[in-house]
């Protein structure tokens, strides 16, 4: 089985191209940097604290983190790791792994990322807000309510919903 779920802050913001054909599919590349839990020297030096993971969302996940994903924000994904290589320039031979994405979300809510989340000014249900690009379709900015979840709209069938 390959199944890899992470969750870290981005880098920088995603990187996006789309490929070229028949059908156009967008391929965002970011990195997140997923901090190491309790790895500390017998000299009390820290050292590299985070790894730097690369990550690959195709199509629709592609296209939502081109549109909601910012550098600083913490975001949640899952998806498999894919190896790869290729001779560069200078002749010699690149080892690449990448995780490629099934599904990625918000890992905090706007007021709880840092910097600029890019939400375009809408709060996705409050206080403990997990919007994913599988959803479809994201709430109005009115939608949240005070105890930090949001009110599920008339006709969304529960089969869209991200639990049972």
């Amino acid at each position: 089985m390959n199944k890899v779920i992470l969750m870290g802050r981005l880098t920088r913001d995603p990187e996006v191209r789309y490929s070229q054909g028949e059908r156009s599919m967008a391929i965002a590349r970011y990195t997140l940097a997923v901090d190491r839990r309790g790895r500390r020297s017998q000299d009390g030096d820290q050292g590299q604290t985070a790894d730097f993971i690369n990550i690959v969302a195709f199509d629709r996940a592609g296209e939502f983190a081109e549109k909601y994903f910012r550098q600083g924000m913490r975001v949640l994904i899952s998806g498999r790791i894919q190896t790869g290589s290729y001779v560069n320039k200078d002749g010699q031979k690149v080892y690449t792994t990448d995780v490629i994405v099934d599904d990625q979300e918000f890992a905090d809510s706007k007021n709880q990322s840092s910097g600029d989340s890019g939400f375009g000014g809408g709060s996705y249900g409050g206080g403990n807000s997990r919007e994913s690009y599988q959803q479809g379709t994201r709430p109005a900015p009115s939608s949240a309510i005070g105890d930090g979840f949001m009110n599920i709209p008339d006709g969304v069938e529960d089969e869209g919903l991200p639990f049972n």
